[in-house]
């Protein structure tokens, strides 16, 4: 994951901002349960260094006895079909969630306009996961502006209520413009959709902090430096302020700038998490500890 690399991450701030305002006020409408998802956005072993024992056969199979979770970036490049989310389902344990991107021909060629055809056909095949089906995602191009906030309202309206959505926005207008990122943020909320934190050195505006849902969806990108497992303790104190503001979900997702260690930095996390949180998910192995 390219987006928002820089040459030098030594020289960028990391601090967690404060949250947003309303945070606050939206966490306090959860209820008192607390469950978390972590994972990485792929299960090739191309991508997964230090993952996969020599003879694996089947990459997800084997993904899936490892994490909760997968941050399924496939379905962003090939719309999936039917037979296809079908084997999925069939492959991955009990408890196992999938959190599919929207194919960009609904967010980057037709930019939201004309698309509900697209992902009627998109959530009729991703459908096929049920119980197994987390949240889809739509990432918007990082040229799609704030003037074109109605296509989001529309797009919003015409989305399957019985799928969960998380949008990314990415232009820059949207958070240094005030009103327009009230506006959005207020929308997502009034429609019960998820607002997606980026963690990524060059990009540091896409750290809102503002929650829409009781439901954290976070996608963490670790710059391929010393700073990576340290980002990763603060997010674990905010997660745990969160907790206790009356956080239910926490749907958190590991990058890498160039993918060399996303599994061994997902077993700190989740090894962290356990011990501070309460939780109880399996710590993923690897192949050097």
């Amino acid at each position: 994951m390219k987006f928002g690399s820089v040459p030098d991450p030594g020289i960028i701030d990391f601090t967690i901002p404060s949250d947003h305002p309303d945070t606050a006020k939206v966490l306090s409408k959860g209820n008192a349960s607390f469950e978390a998802f972590v994972g990485c956005a792929k299960w090739n072993k191309t991508d997964l260094k230090n993952f996969y024992p020599k003879g694996t056969k089947d990459e997800l199979s084997y993904y899936s006895t490892q994490f909760n979770s997968i941050e399924l970036n496939a379905t962003f490049y090939n719309s999936p079909k039917k037979d296809q989310v079908l084997k999925w389902k069939e492959k991955t344990p009990e408890g196992f969630k999938f959190f599919p991107k929207l194919t960009n021909s609904i967010s980057h060629f037709k930019r939201l306009i004309d698309t509900k055809q697209v992902v009627d056909e998109y959530c009729d095949a991703i459908s096929g996961l049920e119980e197994k089906l987390g949240m889809v995602f739509l990432q918007m191009h990082d040229n799609f502006k704030p003037k074109d906030f109605d296509r989001v309202i529309k797009f919003i309206d015409e989305f399957p209520k019985v799928i969960p959505l998380a949008i990314e926005v990415r232009n820059e207008d949207w958070f240094t413009d005030p009103a327009s990122a009230e506006k959005f943020y207020q929308l997502l909320e009034d429609k019960g959709v998820a607002n997606v934190l980026v963690d990524t050195a060059g990009r540091r505006d896409m750290m809102h902090m503002r929650l829409t849902t009781p439901h954290a969806f976070v996608r963490y990108v670790g710059a391929n430096h010393p700073t990576d497992y340290p980002r990763l303790d603060d997010w674990l104190v905010r997660i745990k302020a969160w907790k206790e503001q009356g956080l239910e979900k926490l749907y958190f997702f590991i990058h890498q700038n160039i993918e060399l260690e996303s599994p061994l930095l997902s077993a700190y996390f989740i090894k962290k998490m356990n011990e501070q949180l309460g939780t109880n998910l399996m710590v993923p192995k690897t192949l050097n500890g």
